[in-house]
């Protein structure tokens, strides 16, 4: 038998390396579960960017998934999407593969970046009509999302100079702020209300009566009913068939709620990517902001404002910033975002930082909610930054001539309703008194009732016009 050369003997080990290679596992890199505190869990052995995800382990055989939030030398702090029952100390802490297996409730494939494991949530036109929680599983039982298209929660800003200017009024169906609040397609409004005062049910009115192509709802933090009501009572099936419901109850963690918001901004920048003009509903900011807290806190960030961390006024910003128009060429972002007054206190650090970061704010008052006066508006306390470049100086002087007339009503209320006051003394208070029963008539309407630009604005006219004598 010949002998085999030197080449032929390392040809046949590369050959049987090789299928021992082919045989065994693929190498795994893994960590392990040192420490669970509060909400925060800590694990040890892997290196991943701050927002990356990772499966934990259970001896259970169950498995849970987790997000990076922080990390200390060698130490990182992972935040549940879900819940913690059944952890156990040194759980396998794995990172997410470049692409995740396919998920059973979804039926969406979440795709990584080649370079990094960030999360990618479904977004694309098979999610009109439905709803689905803070990761794009579906919550309405109407099957899996046959959707192809990703997108990450988070995306890098837009050039301020190379968007398009606010320049196009925006018809939301309400009366009040069509003519005395115009709001323009790529602004930003902060819908400030306390508890109880009807905010859900003008953002209702809004979704259904709103001149837009796309709706997409974030109900981020609000109590599990409501998510429901709002969907089948307020929304209702005409009002669905145009939008996407992101849905992150209050019972959900805080990881979650965060997540819920920013997947719902990043749905809504898909679809004005394609062109279209889309109206963002988040209710609520302050819960957004609320989750951040509860997620700096337990890592260890020290509170600033009445306990909020500095993260929590920096994240605002970043995620208000991602609505508005988008380049030439492509849709807008109209959003409206609800901001929780604690006690109906205007001065609440969330409520003075949403003011300072959004392009107007509407107003909601218990006084007038109280009264049976709906939509409850405060037009008094309430303004449109874009209004003057939007509308006429003409129409300009009649809104306000409307809020002077209101004003003056509204200052000397209680001399009037005691009889202290004499007619003749003050011209503009005559005039004032003989229109409130009017002006009052105009800024309430009925949430069946849809009153469109043309029509509140040539009505406001028609008021200020009425023959007096």
């Amino acid at each position: 038998m010949e002998a085999l050369s030197h080449t032929d003997r390392w040809q046949g080990f590369l050959k049987n390396c090789g299928g021992l290679a082919a045989a065994s596992q693929p190498f795994q890199v893994s960590g392990s579960l040192t420490r669970v505190t509060g909400l925060i869990m800590e694990a040890t052995g892997l290196k991943l960017a701050v927002g990356s995800g990772c499966t934990i382990l259970m001896p259970n055989g169950n498995s849970m998934e987790a997000e990076v939030v922080g990390f200390h030398g060698d130490r990182l702090y992972l935040m549940p999407a879900h819940g913690m029952f059944g952890l156990a100390p040194g759980a396998k802490v794995v990172p997410w593969d470049r692409t995740v297996p396919s998920n059973p409730v979804s039926g969406f494939r979440q795709r990584r970046r080649a370079s990094d494991q960030i999360s990618r949530f479904p977004v694309g036109e098979a999610l009109l009509g439905r709803v689905v929680d803070g990761t794009g599983r579906p919550l309405d039982d109407l099957g899996p999302l046959e959707v192809e298209r990703s997108a990450s929660i988070a995306s890098s800003p837009i050039n301020p100079l190379d968007r398009e200017p606010i320049s196009e009024v925006l018809d939301v169906g309400v009366r009040a702020i069509n003519a005395l609040l115009t709001v323009g397609r790529g602004q930003r409004m902060g819908l400030f209300a306390g508890s109880g005062v009807g905010k859900s049910v003008l953002l209702g009115m809004m979704a259904r009566y709103t001149s837009a192509d796309i709706i997409v709802v974030g109900l981020i933090g609000e109590r599990g009913r409501e998510v429901k009501d709002f969907i089948e009572q307020i929304l209702g099936a005409e009002g669905l068939a145009r939008s996407v419901v992101v849905a992150a109850p209050a019972d959900t963690w805080p990881l979650m709620r965060l997540q819920g918001a920013s997947y719902a901004t990043s749905i809504a920048e898909y679809f004005r990517d394609q062109g279209k003009n889309v109206l963002l509903i988040m209710d609520s900011l302050t819960r957004y902001a609320m989750a951040q807290r509860e997620i700096a806190l337990a890592i260890g960030e020290p509170p600033a404002t009445k306990g909020y961390p500095p993260s929590v006024f920096a994240k605002l910003p970043q995620l208000v910033e991602r609505a508005g128009n988008g380049v030439k060429g492509s849709g807008s972002i109209t959003a409206f975002y609800t901001v929780l007054t604690e006690g109906d206190d205007q001065q609440d650090p969330i409520a003075d930082a949403a003011r300072a970061i959004l392009d107007g704010h509407i107003v909601l008052s218990r006084q007038l909610a109280e009264s049976g006066h709906y939509p409850a508006i405060d037009v008094e306390a309430s303004i449109s930054r874009a209004m003057t470049s939007l509308i006429s100086p003409e129409y300009f002087e009649q809104v306000r001539n409307f809020k002077q007339l209101f004003s003056r009503y509204q200052r000397s209320r209680d001399l009037i309703s005691v009889g202290a006051y004499s007619s003749g003394n003050d011209p503009l208070l005559d005039r004032a008194i003989a229109l409130y029963p009017k002006l009052e008539r105009f800024l309430q309407q009925t949430m069946v009732e849809r009153a469109g630009y043309e029509e509140s604005t040539r009505s406001l006219g028609i008021l200020l016009a009425s023959n007096l004598n």
